[in-house]
């Protein structure tokens, strides 16, 4: 069931959307060669922690830390731990923060270092796809609308989308209704009202779309060992359009 938010409710979320966003650039502040993932994950509970909020991710379905950090061929669902970032590398961090009743969710990926040219236009793809996706949203279009415009401007750059992933509705609850795939047609699925918020997360590879689990359940690579990108905001459907709520 989709629900919708009233002003009240909306107004609480943005205090957590808020809060998210700033948590996972406190993270990202210190990526540099050299730094292990769990330090960064480290940084971001803190964070989250001394402005009372709780991560959404931590102990999600049995998921062990605070933030998801997936690096190069890491699609989504990477385990923070020992793993030492060297230059060149690109970092996915997905972060939720609970605060007053209501999650955020958010996701960026960014430089480690100098990267590649493929990895930069990877990058900025995923993050023009997600903007695409969003020009469509006003009360009344429907999901399929989305989807088909991060579809178009990844695989117009010559990329893929992943299938097995997709973005949601999130409020009250992590994963609420409706699904909101990367990749489909316009005018289909579930139509868009005032009130709604959802979480947009074009996953984007540089290769094949196909991925696959690690043992551990949760670790998501590319099958070809490609760069995957990740670039997701939790956004407000109004009657004007779409408002992202987890942005500095």
């Amino acid at each position: 069931m989709i629900k919708l938010k009233n002003s009240n409710q909306l107004a609480k979320m943005k205090d957590s959307c808020k809060l998210t966003v700033e948590a996972l650039y406190e993270g990202a502040s210190i990526i540099a060669p050299g730094i292990a993932l769990v330090e960064i994950d480290t940084r971001i509970r803190r964070y989250m922690e001394k402005h009372g909020a709780t991560p959404s991710f931590l102990n999600y379905g049995g998921f062990p830390k605070s933030s998801c950090i997936s690096v190069n061929d890491t699609v989504i669902h990477g385990i923070p731990g020992k793993q030492i970032l060297k230059d060149g590398d690109i970092v996915s961090i997905d972060v939720g923060a609970y605060l007053n009743g209501f999650h955020g969710d958010c996701a960026r990926t960014i430089p480690c270092g100098k990267i590649s040219a493929e990895a930069e236009r990877l990058i900025e793809v995923t993050r023009q796809s997600f903007f695409d996706g969003i020009a469509t949203v006003r009360s009344g279009s429907r999901v399929g609308d989305i989807s088909a415009a991060v579809q178009k401007t990844a695989e117009a750059a010559g990329f893929s989308v992943v299938r097995e992933f997709v973005g949601h509705g999130v409020g009250e609850a992590l994963h609420e209704d409706p699904s909101v795939p990367n990749y489909g047609t316009a005018g289909k699925g579930p139509r868009l009202y005032s009130g709604m918020t959802i979480a947009v997360e074009p996953m984007i590879n540089a290769g094949r779309k196909e991925v696959y689990q690690l043992d551990d359940g949760w670790t998501v690579k590319t099958m070809d060992g490609s760069l995957s990108a990740h670039y997701e905001n939790t956004i407000a459907v109004t009657e004007d359009g779409a408002v992202i709520l987890t942005e500095l």
